[in-house]
């Protein structure tokens, strides 16, 4: 499928802002909002910051995006929308897929806290350091 399909299947108009914005995603995977500014003002000087924002906020209410946010204090846009977690090394962010994990957590959670609620995501932010030696 192709990228004006993937943003018209979301409900969203195909505008050429929006086709670069989300290229640029799949490029990034992860990015913050003044890396995917930068990049977008690379591509195009006309585009506004406001507009990256509008587009950015559209993507996330379609479900095209999420927002994770990031140690640094910074809000990061992911474009990998099923369930996982996230290795964040400085401001790099990878993404981590363990369904036994993920199973073991819910199935904790399941059996007191949350035994009467369905469990819809669980996402783990796991920070790491390389060690001083």
């Amino acid at each position: 499928m192709n990228i004006g399909d993937i943003i018209k299947k979301a409900g969203l108009r195909a505008t050429p802002q929006r086709k670069m914005i989300y290229e640029i995603m799949t490029e990034f995977g992860h990015s913050s909002i003044d890396e995917i500014i930068t990049r977008v003002q690379q591509h195009n000087p006309e585009i506004t910051i406001s507009t990256v924002y509008r587009i950015m906020d559209s993507f996330c209410m379609a479900g095209l995006l999420s927002k994770m946010n990031h140690p640094n204090g910074k809000c990061y846009y992911d474009i990998t929308l099923s369930e996982h977690h996230h290795v964040i090394e400085e401001n790099k962010v990878i993404d981590y897929i363990d369904p036994e994990l993920t199973d073991l957590i819910k199935n904790h959670l399941k059996g007191e806290l949350f035994k009467d609620l369905d469990i819809e995501k669980i996402s783990i932010q796991i920070t790491i350091t390389n060690k001083k030696e």
